[in-house]
C-alpha cells in the first residue's frame, strides 16, 4: 500500500490535520493517523508541510468537450439547432475526450463533470456526468443526470435557427407548458388503458419521464422573474427541478423562495463577465444572499465562461462571507444532493 501523508485533509465535511492516506492502484483503502498494523509492505511516497489533501472535485454545470480548446467557435456543439424543443439529445453524443481542457482539469484536482446542452433551446437535451480522467466517452459516462431546459433571454434569441422558435419569454413558457400538458393528458389515457405506450411520440415520452420524476430538469435562468416562472411551473406541473444559474438574483428572497420549492441551485459562474442586460445586477456580492438563504447549492464553472480547472478560486467569495475552508470545498466536491434519486 502506498501512502500520502497530509499536513490537512479535507474530506469533503470537515478538516483534519497529520493523516495518512493509504491507496492501492486508483482505490483509497486507509486514512489514519498511523501507518495501519495489518498491511506491514507500506510505503510513504509523499509528505511534507504543505501536503494538503482534498476530494476530488465535481463540476456541476459545464460544457467540457462540447466547447472544446484549440478549435474554432464554428466547430463547437453545445446547441443542436435543428428544434427548440429537442429532449432526445444527449451532450455525451457531441463530447471529444481529446479536448485538452480534460488534462487541465484533472490537473487542477476537477476529476467529475456535468456536461449539459446550451441555453439555447428551450429544452435543449440530456445532461451526463462524465468521468474527465479517461480516453473515451465509453469509459467517461457515468449516469444521465437531468434534461436541460432554459427561461429567460436566451431561447428567444435563436430565431434564425431551425423549427418553431419563441420571440418571447411568455412564448418560450407558452411551449413549455403545451408539452407538459400534452404529457399529463398523455399519461391519463394510458392510465385509462385508450392508448398503448408504443402509440407515445418519443418526445412526449421524456415529458412524461420528467412528470413521473425519471428526469429533473436543469433550467438555465438568471433573473428573478424567470425564477418565480420555475417556481410556478414546479408547482403546476409537480416536476423535480434544479435551478442553474442564477447569477442576476440580487435579493435574498428569491433564494429564499427556491428553498421553499425544494430547489436546490447550481451557482455560477462566478468571476464571469456580464455580458448582457439580463445579468446587470450580477456580483460576487449575490454570494452573501445565497448563504444567508439557507438554501442548498453547488458551484459550477460554465466552462469555458470560466476555466474549469480555475473553479477553485470561485470559492474565495465564500470564504469571504464566513463560510469554512472545509464548508466552501464541500460546494464542488459531491452531487449527491443534486441529482441523485
Amino acid at each position: 500500500m502506498k501512502l500520502i501523508k497530509s499536513r490537512v485533509l479535507f474530506d469533503g465535511v470537515d478538516e483534519k490535520q497529520n493523516l495518512l492516506i493509504g491507496f492501492e492502484v486508483d482505490e483509497i483503502r486507509y486514512v489514519g493517523s498511523r501507518k495501519p498494523e495489518e498491511n506491514r509492505d507500506t510505503e510513504i511516497i509523499l509528505e511534507g508541510d504543505d501536503i494538503v489533501v482534498t476530494p476530488g472535485f465535481i463540476d456541476s454545470h459545464s460544457h467540457i468537450g462540447m466547447v472544446r480548446s484549440g478549435e474554432p467557435g464554428s466547430e463547437e456543439e453545445s446547441n443542436e439547432q435543428m428544434n427548440s424543443v429537442f429532449p432526445l439529445v444527449t451532450a455525451l453524443h457531441s463530447i471529444y475526450m481529446d479536448d485538452p481542457s480534460f488534462i487541465e482539469s484533472v490537473e487542477s484536482g476537477v476529476l467529475y463533470s456535468t456536461v449539459l446542452p446550451g441555453s439555447g433551446n428551450i429544452i435543449g437535451g440530456k445532461a451526463v456526468l462524465i468521468r474527465n480522467f479517461v480516453q473515451d466517452i465509453g469509459q467517461a459516462f457515468i449516469m444521465e443526470v437531468g434534461i436541460k431546459a432554459a427561461l429567460g433571454y436566451n431561447p428567444r434569441s435563436t430565431m434564425e435557427w431551425k423549427g418553431n422558435r419563441p420571440s418571447t419569454r411568455m412564448g418560450a413558457v407558452a411551449m413549455l407548458r403545451e408539452n407538459f400538458i400534452k404529457a399529463r393528458k398523455m399519461q391519463a389515457l394510458l392510465q385509462k388503458e385508450k392508448k398503448a405506450i408504443d402509440e407515445v411520440e418519443p418526445i412526449t415520452e421524456v415529458f412524461m419521464d420528467i412528470l413521473s420524476g425519471r428526469f429533473k430538469v436543469m433550467f438555465h435562468v438568471h433573473k428573478e422573474d424567470d425564477i418565480m416562472v420555475l417556481i410556478q411551473l414546479v408547482r403546476e406541473f409537480g416536476i423535480k427541478a434544479i435551478a442553474n444559474h442564477c447569477c442576476d438574483v440580487h435579493r435574498e428572497e428569491v433564494f429564499v423562495a427556491l428553498k421553499a420549492s425544494s430547489v436546490p441551485i447550481i451557482y455560477g459562474p462566478m468571476d464571469a463577465f456580464p455580458y448582457k442586460v439580463e445579468l446587470k445586477h450580477e456580483s460576487w456580492r449575490n454570494a452573501e444572499k445565497l448563504l444567508n438563504s439557507g438554501a442548498k447549492f453547488s458551484i459550477m464553472s460554465d466552462h469555458p465562461v470560466i476555466l474549469q480547472r480555475n473553479i477553485l478560486y470561485s470559492l474565495r467569495h465564500m470564504l469571504r462571507f464566513g463560510l469554512s475552508r472545509a464548508n466552501a470545498i464541500s460546494k464542488i466536491r459531491s452531487c449527491r444532493n443534486y441529482w441523485c434519486t
